[in-house]
């Protein structure tokens, strides 16, 4: 980790408006080359049925949702420690932190017009059980996405992610009782390829169907507390890790012991150490 990513550090701008939203977008975090190496390794992947285990969404045809993929290839592994986006990450949630979750998203395109006067989409928050074990009101933040958009979806109808801006601080989301429809105050995510959007688990969002002539394409990666246990299956060549900087490790799951991950010793979480030197305000 270079002292340069401090550049990229969470601001209070931004800070305000994560917890007030729920989301934060930026962009230009990828360069148009990294954009393109990016879609050719997906569209690889896909070509040599990759992804054909993935599980579909029932509620938009043609979305495919590759779980646990950064062990797929080396350029979506390294992203994991992305200079531009982990420090707000840690701005967010702090040092004790790891990639708990990832899903690479496809929206492939299909016939029909764009409606969100129509049928109510599948809104809903992250992290399944949580939100029906944690007592709270509203439920702890716990977890943050961020997502890397590949391609365009600047328009709407193009398979954009909606959500109710300031949604995470209630428990429930009041949807349209005739089922047409979406929640008030709902509105579409809508970025160039290259933005990252950093989202509060706890966002009521939903997917939505693709009626433009781009597939999209979307990599998601998930961060949180190092005693929550992974959601998916972390699967990587052994070579990757071992040549990783000891941040990148931790993002990766390193730990001394079990103990170190709810009981953290400098050992445990290389990220407060590099912290303690470079930004020790945040320690």
């Amino acid at each position: 980790m270079d002292p340069s990513c401090l550049a990229h550090r969470l601001t209070e701008d931004e800070r305000q408006a994560f917890n007030r939203d729920g989301y934060l977008i930026l962009e230009d975090v990828l360069t148009q080359e990294e954009v393109e190496r990016l879609i050719g390794v997906v569209d690889c992947l896909h070509a040599a049925g990759e992804f054909e285990e993935g599980r579909t969404d029932e509620t938009v045809s043609g979305r495919v949702n590759k779980i646990g993929f950064v062990g797929m290839d080396r350029s979506l592994f390294d992203l994991v420690a992305c200079e531009r986006t982990l420090p707000k990450v840690w701005g967010i949630l702090g040092w004790n932190v790891y990639l708990y979750h990832s899903h690479l998203s496809i929206t492939e395109t299909e016939p029909g017009s764009y409606a969100p006067d129509g049928p109510t989409w599948r809104w809903h928050q992250d992290s399944g059980r949580l939100n029906q074990d944690m007592e709270t009101e509203p439920r702890p933040r716990i977890s943050i996405k961020v997502a890397y958009f590949l391609t365009d979806v600047s328009e709407e109808g193009r398979g954009n992610v909606w959500v109710v801006p300031g949604s995470h601080l209630r428990n429930k989301l009041e949807r349209p009782e005739s089922g047409m429809g979406q929640p008030e105050g709902a509105v579409p995510v809508m970025v160039k390829p290259g933005a990252a959007v950093i989202f509060d688990r706890r966002i009521w969002h939903t997917a939505t169907p693709n009626f433009s002539s781009i597939v999209r394409k979307v990599l998601f990666y998930g961060y949180g507390y190092r005693w929550i246990r992974t959601r998916d299956e972390m699967e990587f060549p052994q070579a990757w890790y071992d040549e990783s900087d000891p941040i990148l490790q931790q993002m990766m799951g390193h730990s001394v012991n079990e103990y170190g991950r709810s009981s953290p010793t400098d050992a445990d979480v290389p990220l407060k150490v590099w912290l303690s030197e470079h930004e020790p305000a945040v320690v």
